[in-house]
């Protein structure tokens, strides 16, 4: 994660100087322990109890059993062994039998010898500087254009396919981790919220306090980006017929780790209170991990959105906002888990990929970005409302979409949603690392359309493999577009980053261009990709549509087993060479 200089450590060496002398001894450091244990021998759980009735009704919908043993409570002789020793205990889990506590080197190594505990592991940790979180966006009047991307970042969706359905997400329950929620229970955007008491739940799992509306208004935003309003009713996202649980698991001044264990217990009480979707516009990069460990396995965030899916909770979470940083360039955690629905950005004058949306693939060659959205977006902030971009935006509009989908077709489970989401996107079957699947799109749910006609061939000649546009399939753009190119193993050093880490997005200053030059719908692009034998993308581009002879591909960079797949207008094609 991208992060400012400041001046704390001045500020510190100053106090230090300036304060009465250090005492003569002070208490031996203590780290973060994180210590699981062998059993839950003994535990009970009544689940009608524990979890609320829409937990409940979700684990039945998805024939899911009431309970398992991740959810029954680690046993208290265990926990209260570990508080005897430990200098204090910050996270109790059920999800993993596991405590989190903070402690000396001796004293880990009295835990280690502890009945019933399986391993302590230390997490070494030091304290990160202020994140550049931007202040609360001032809002001020919106232009036209401003005014033109409100209404199209939902209608590029299919907002209106949507209303006329009346799916609005009525009945499904989101979970939303971030900063804080400032201003959101007094912003206009969202009195409809109020109004019908759609907040249920709210909760700071820093702090241990239900007040959020503090903190940072990144969330929101948002909240915005899912059930927000103009002042003239113009709908921001396409969920606002949910219910909400807002949770607070990240801040300014932090340890390392201590937010993934926010964002755990933020999972754990989000399904016992019947979340359907988590949406976490968060992610966890640089100075914690490397790229390589982007496996969905390492991270205590991504196997914890792991078993929230194994719960029935759809996942939806920003791939990130490092695509332009070429230290990292990758997803970062928690999207990088195979069953976490990552969303990448894209621009909404172009529908290309915005420059700093994270790429793929995540190690192994899995597909990451699985879909993608408009990442510069018109939300509320405390006074009003802001232009501001990054994948934090594209993953709420996602969310929301996905609420309307499980509001029509309740017996899927949280897996099977996620495979027709990915179905439903502009480019399937096509993908890339850039756009994943493609926008998803409202109108395969609510009127699907037959199987889109040839629009192309693919022809081989002597040397060459082209692709000709058919006569009835072309069209020239009316201007020129920029051309999205990426080869998987050889790639141009990006620009400077335009954005900060995911979670950490500052206002994009107001646009001025008129509205009527932004398309209200996504341009005719012909997208292309070589792939080896096993799959894997070597490289893939998108090419403006300005003669029908568009693309001609050396033959001698199609060994065999190789694939080149097309996509153009709704149509794929995939030419193996033999």
């Amino acid at each position: 994660m991208r992060f400012y200089i400041t001046f704390l450590a001045l500020f510190v060496v100053g106090s230090l100087r300036a304060g009465a002398a250090a005492p003569a001894a002070t208490a031996p450091p203590t780290t973060r322990y994180w210590v699981t244990f062998r059993d839950k021998g003994g535990q009970q759980l009544r689940p009608g109890s524990y979890f609320s009735p829409a937990a409940q009704a979700r684990r039945r919908r998805q024939h899911l059993p009431p309970a398992d043993s991740t959810d029954f409570p680690v046993r208290p002789d265990y926990v209260a062994r570990v508080r005897a020793l430990a200098d204090s205990v910050t996270l109790v889990s059920r999800w993993f039998n596991a405590v989190a506590c903070r402690a000396t080197p001796s004293q880990a190594a009295r835990l280690r010898q502890l009945p019933g505990v399986s391993s302590v592991t230390a997490w070494p940790e030091e304290v990160l500087l202020p994140a550049a979180h931007a202040p609360a966006a001032a809002g001020g009047p919106l232009t036209t254009a401003d005014r033109s991307l409100a209404r199209r970042q939902a209608a590029s969706l299919g907002a209106a396919d949507f209303r006329q359905a009346r799916l609005n997400g009525r009945g499904l329950r989101i979970a939303i981790f971030d900063v804080g929620f400032t201003g959101a229970d007094r912003h206009p955007a969202f009195a409809h919220l109020r109004r019908r008491g759609a907040i249920v739940a709210t909760y700071d799992f820093l702090r241990r306090t239900p007040a959020v509306y503090q903190g940072g208004s990144h969330g929101t935003e948002v909240l915005s980006c899912i059930a927000g309003r103009l002042p003239d009713s113009t709908r921001l996202g396409l969920g606002e017929g949910a219910e909400f649980l807002l949770a607070r698991t990240e801040q300014m001044h932090r340890e390392k780790y201590a937010e993934e264990e926010a964002w755990l217990a933020a999972a754990e009480w989000a399904d016992r209170n019947g979340a359907d979707i988590i949406n976490s516009s968060l992610g966890y990069t640089t100075r914690r991990y490397f790229p390589e460990q982007m496996n969905g396995r390492t991270s205590l965030v991504a196997r914890a959105a792991e078993l929230a899916v194994r719960k029935g909770i759809l996942v939806v979470n920003a791939a990130g906002n490092d695509g332009d940083d070429p230290q990292w360039r990758t997803v970062g955690t928690p999207a990088d888990g195979d069953s976490v629905l990552a969303v990448g950005g894209v621009d909404p004058d172009t529908y290309l990929h915005l420059d700093f949306s994270s790429y793929g693939p995540a190690p192994g060659q899995r597909l990451k970005p699985n879909v993608a959205a408009f990442g510069v977006v018109i939300a509320a902030a405390p006074g009003g409302y802001v232009r501001t971009e990054g994948t934090s935006f594209a993953s709420p509009l996602v969310a929301g979409f996905a609420a309307c989908v499980w509001q029509q077709q309740r017996h899927l489970t949280a897996m099977q949603l996620f495979a027709r989401l990915q179905e439903s996107a502009s480019l399937y079957p096509y993908f890339d690392y850039a756009h994943g699947y493609g926008l998803p799109r409202a109108a395969f749910f609510t009127r699907p359309a037959p199987e889109a006609p040839a629009s192309f061939d693919v022809v081989r000649q002597d040397s060459v493999l082209a692709v000709i546009i058919r006569e009835e399939a072309a069209r020239v753009p009316a201007r020129t577009l920029p051309l999205f190119a990426d080869s998987v193993r050889a790639v141009t050093e990006p620009a400077a980053p335009a954005v900060a880490a995911v979670g950490q997005e500052q206002p994009r200053p107001a646009a001025t261009a008129p509205a009527e030059l932004v398309p209200a719908a996504p341009p005719a692009y012909l997208y292309w990709q070589l792939m080896d034998r096993e799959g894997r993308l070597l490289r893939y581009e998108v090419l403006e549509v300005q003669q029908r002879a568009v693309l001609r591909v050396p033959l001698r960079l199609l060994r065999p087993g190789y694939a080149a797949r097309v996509h153009y207008q709704g149509y794929t094609k995939t030419y193996v060479a033999p």
